[in-house]
């Protein structure tokens, strides 16, 4: 078994990580898929993208103690069919998690940190953002805006939202684990949200729940 947290929230929530060691077979060894989610998982072509896929399935048995269908809506929102389980996907490398929640709305995102964050770091920081010149924080603190714009995209229904332009991050300073809160304005809304973030190894993971 490759369930490395499973741990209930104080906000009413349950969040779990996965790391990806099992093979194909293995994995689709712990699921009852129905016939058209096989057909999903063996029309990818790239085989990292069928691990992470059975991976997702796992973890949420594995974290519900039950066996559940996932399925998406039309702007590829994942939800547990016939449940009511409110659910957040990210995966990056080996490693795949999952927030969820009965009660609440809930986004996750999950990033494994490598220096290219510089280049592409125009495409989500807005100039109203802070972020460190300390060389031992700076792609990190990169990361956590990233992932933290990424859950509150996801939280927000994708709706209308460019990280860039619809999100901004409050000043923080980067800490291992910790607290930071964003806001989302579009035509749709102007809300205020409060996140939590932290490490495992090189990744780094930033969630939310409303």
């Amino acid at each position: 078994m490759a369930l490395i947290l499973n741990e209930h929230l104080e906000n009413e929530c349950q969040l779990g990580i996965w790391e990806i060691r099992e093979d194909y077979d293995d994995l689709m060894s712990r699921l009852n898929l129905l016939p058209e989610e096989i057909r999903v998982v063996e029309n990818f072509r790239n085989h990292d993208r069928k691990l992470e896929w059975l991976s997702v399935r796992v973890l949420l048995n594995e974290m519900t103690r039950q066996v559940l269908t996932i399925t998406y809506n039309g702007n590829r929102k994942p939800y547990v069919a016939g449940n009511h389980y409110n659910i957040s996907i990210s995966h990056s490398r080996d490693l795949t998690a999952i927030l969820l929640s009965q009660k609440k709305r809930v986004g996750i995102d999950m990033e494994y940190m490598s220096p290219k964050i510089e280049r592409i770091a125009h495409r989500f920081i807005n100039p109203d953002e802070i972020i460190s010149e300390e060389p031992e924080l700076r792609h990190y603190h990169m990361y956590i805006h990233w992932c933290a714009k990424e859950a509150l995209y996801k939280i927000c229904d994708k709706q209308d939202i460019k990280l860039q332009e619809n999100i901004t991050i409050e000043p923080f300073y980067p800490k291992p684990r910790g607290t930071l809160a964003g806001w989302v304005r579009n035509r749709f809304r102007n809300d205020h949200f409060k996140l939590e973030y932290f490490k495992i190894d090189n990744y780094v993971i930033v969630y939310c729940s409303i």
